[in-house]
């Protein structure tokens, strides 16, 4: 091989293994279900939507759709047909200090689909 040319020795190409593709997996949620899905969310939209199927929860804000499907079978033991997640920025507010405004947190959502017959109960 050449030290500045562009020519490679056969040999280095065949020494070398790729892997192309990680087997993925869902995380498991045990024991760590709650920490995942904070509480129900409960307002008039989400509360029309689960005459539907379709229920709201305040999830943390770096969860994935698969742990969150995990922690609702876990929970409530019932198997998601399909999950949304939404990210709720952070608002400005007028605060009534010297300092005049003040920002509230960011938080997420999450709207899990529920298959037919299936429901939540909270109460």
């Amino acid at each position: 091989m050449a030290i500045f040319g562009t020519t490679k020795d056969k040999k280095e190409k065949k020494d070398k293994v790729v892997l192309k593709h990680r087997a993925r997996t869902a995380p498991s949620t045990e024991g760590t279900a709650h920490e995942i899905i904070i509480a129900p969310w409960f307002s008039e939209k989400a509360l029309i939507a689960t005459e539907k199927g379709v229920y709201a929860f305040a999830v943390s804000p770096r969860t994935t759709k698969a742990a969150i499907a995990g922690a609702i079978k876990e929970i409530y033991n019932v198997e998601p047909r399909k999950i949304c997640i939404v990210n709720l920025p952070g608002k400005r507010k007028m605060m009534r200090t010297k300092r005049g405004i003040g920002t509230r947190a960011a938080r997420s959502k999450a709207y899990v689909y529920l298959n037919a017959g299936d429901t939540i109960q909270f109460a």
